[in-house]
C-alpha cells in the first residue's frame, strides 16, 4: 500500500495573543517582569492538527473570527505560531489578504519583480516570464503605475498573477477572489482546477458552493479550534448547519396568530414550448434517464422541530409518484410537512443539488403566499407543490434538499432542513457541459450574407 506523500503537516498549532485594554498597561508589563501581568490572553488559534497530501485540495471554511487568515499566515511563513509546528515540503506561493506583500508607491512592474523574487524566482526567471504575468493580469498601462492607484480588483489582478506564473508547488488562496469581476473570476477558477492536476492547493472561502466544487476535503474552524475534519460536501452541511442556528439565536419570531386555512398561490402552467430535438433524443441512448430514489425520513437533517417535514416526492402531471424521470419534462416536487406546535408564516423550499455539493437551483414558497402567509395550528398538515421542468442532468449524483422554516425570506427560525431528502441519479445524458441543460426553444445554423 503506498504511503501518502505529505505536503503540509500542521501539528498542534496555536497563536497567542497579549490584548491590553490601556496603552500604558504595556509599560506597566515592561516594569514587573512578568511578576504580574496586566493583559489577557487571546487564542487565535488551538491545537490545530491536521495534513494535506501532495496533490490535495484542501478546504478551509469557517465564520469570521475563526482564525482562518491567521492559520493561513502561519502555513506561509508570514506569522510565527506560539505553539506547535508547521511543515511543507515544497515552494509556496500564496494570496492572502488582498493587497499584502504589495508596497503601495512602487508600480506594478516593480512590485511584480519583489513578489516573484520573495517567492524563490530568479532576476532571470521574472524576465522570461514578465510578459504572460502582464497579459494575465490584463490591466495595460497601469502595469507602470503606483499601486497605490489601483482599485482592489486591478490589485487582484496582478496579485494572481503573480502567482499563477511562480509554478509553486503547494498554493494557498485566501478569500480574495471575492473582489474580482465575474470575468477574471472564471478566469482564475480555471487556473485553480487545472493546478490541482499537479500541484496542492489550499483554499479558504465563506463560500461552500465554491469550497464543495473545489474541494476534496475540508475542515471547518470555530473560535479557533478545528470543529470538523472530512469530505467537503459533509463539512460544508456541518457549516451552514451553524450558521443557521447562529442567525437563528439573533431571531425572536412573532407571536403565533390564529391558526388560518388559506391556500397557497399558483403560478400558471409549465411545459408551453417544446424542444426541437427532444423526440430524437428521446429515442436515442442520450435520452436523460433520471433515477428517483424513495424519500428516507430518518436522513440527516437538523432544524428546531416545531415542524418537520413527513414526505417528499416527484411527481408527473398526473400527480402519480415517479420512480424515474426524463430530463426535460414537467414534474410537480411534493412537500409535505407537520406542525408539532402551532407555526406562523410557514416558507417551505428546496434545493437541487449536484454531488459536490453545489447549489444547481431552487425556490421556495414566501413570495407565492407573502400577502397571504400560511399558519399552522398543532398536528395541522401542509403541503407545497412546486412544478417545474426537470432539467436535462449530466450523468452522476443528486440530490433535493428541502427545508421548511417560519418567518420571512430575511429572518426566520429553520423549524426541518434535510440535507438529502431525495436522491436523484442520472444515469445517461445528452449533457456532457456544464452543470445543467435546458431544452432549447429553437436551435437554427444558417449561412448568411448570400
Amino acid at each position: 500500500m503506498r504511503v501518502p506523500d505529505i505536503a503540509v503537516r500542521v501539528s498542534r498549532l496555536g497563536k497567542n495573543y497579549q490584548i491590553y485594554n490601556k496603552p500604558h498597561d504595556r509599560l506597566l508589563q515592561s516594569l514587573w517582569r512578568g511578576k504580574k501581568n496586566f493583559f489577557r490572553d487571546f487564542w487565535a488559534l488551538r491545537d490545530v492538527s491536521f495534513e494535506v497530501n501532495r496533490g490535495e485540495t484542501l478546504g478551509i471554511i469557517g465564520g469570521n473570527g475563526s482564525g482562518k487568515s491567521t492559520l493561513l499566515q502561519i502555513i506561509c511563513g508570514t506569522l510565527q505560531p506560539s505553539t506547535g509546528t508547521v511543515e511543507a515540503r515544497g515552494r509556496i506561493a500564496a494570496l492572502l489578504e488582498l493587497g499584502s506583500g504589495f508596497n503601495p508607491e512602487f508600480t506594478g512592474r516593480e512590485n511584480v519583480y519583489m513578489n516573484a523574487a520573495i517567492l524563490g524566482l530568479s532576476l532571470e526567471e521574472v524576465d522570461a516570464k514578465f510578459s504572460d504575468i502582464a497579459a494575465f493580469a490584463d490591466i495595460g498601462d497601469f502595469i507602470d503605475e503606483p499601486v497605490k492607484h489601483y482599485s482592489s480588483g486591478m490589485m487582484l489582478r496582478l496579485a494572481f498573477s503573480v502567482v499563477v506564473h511562480v509554478e509553486a508547488d503547494i498554493l494557498v488562496i485566501d478569500e480574495a477572489l471575492a473582489v474580482g469581476d465575474a470575468l477574471f473570476t472564471q478566469k482564475c477558477m480555471r487556473f485553480l482546477r487545472r493546478f490541482r492536476e499537479t500541484g496542492t492547493l489550499i483554499f479558504v472561502s465563506h463560500d461552500s458552493a465554491a469550497v464543495t466544487g473545489l474541494c476534496e476535503r475540508a475542515i471547518l474552524l470555530e473560535k479557533g479550534r478545528l470543529k470538523s475534519e472530512g469530505p467537503a460536501k459533509e463539512v460544508c452541511e456541518l457549516y451552514l448547519q451553524n450558521a443557521i442556528e447562529e442567525r437563528e439565536r439573533e431571531f425572536d419570531p412573532p407571536a403565533p396568530r390564529a391558526p388560518s386555512s388559506q391556500k397557497m398561490a399558483s403560478n400558471g402552467s409549465v411545459g408551453e414550448f417544446r424542444d426541437q430535438r427532444k423526440q430524437w433524443i428521446n429515442q436515442s441512448a442520450q435520452r436523460n434517464d433520471i433515477e428517483i430514489f424513495t424519500f428516507d425520513p430518518e436522513t440527516a437533517s437538523f432544524g428546531q422541530r416545531g415542524a418537520e417535514i413527513i414526505d417528499v416526492t416527484l411527481r408527473d402531471e398526473n400527480d402519480q409518484p415517479l420512480s424515474w424521470v426524463v430530463g426535460g419534462e414537467a414534474v410537480a416536487l411534493r412537500v409535505r410537512a407537520r406542525a408539532r406546535k402551532d407555526i406562523r408564516s410557514v416558507i417551505i423550499g428546496f434545493y437541487l443539488k449536484d454531488r459536490l455539493g453545489q447549489y444547481l437551483f431552487g425556490d421556495n414558497t414566501y413570495f407565492a403566499t407573502r400577502t397571504r402567509p400560511v399558519d399552522l395550528s398543532r398536528d395541522q398538515e401542509v403541503e407545497a407543490r412546486f412544478r417545474f421542468e426537470m432539467p436535462l442532468l449530466p450523468v452522476g449524483d443528486y440530490s433535493i434538499v428541502t427545508a421548511l422554516a417560519e418567518g420571512t425570506n430575511e429572518q426566520h427560525v429553520q423549524h426541518h432542513w434535510i440535507h438529502d431528502a431525495l436522491i436523484i441519479k442520472s444515469h445517461c445524458s445528452s449533457v456532457n457541459q456544464g452543470l445543467v441543460g435546458l431544452p432549447m426553444n429553437d436551435i437554427a445554423l444558417e449561412i448568411v450574407g448570400e
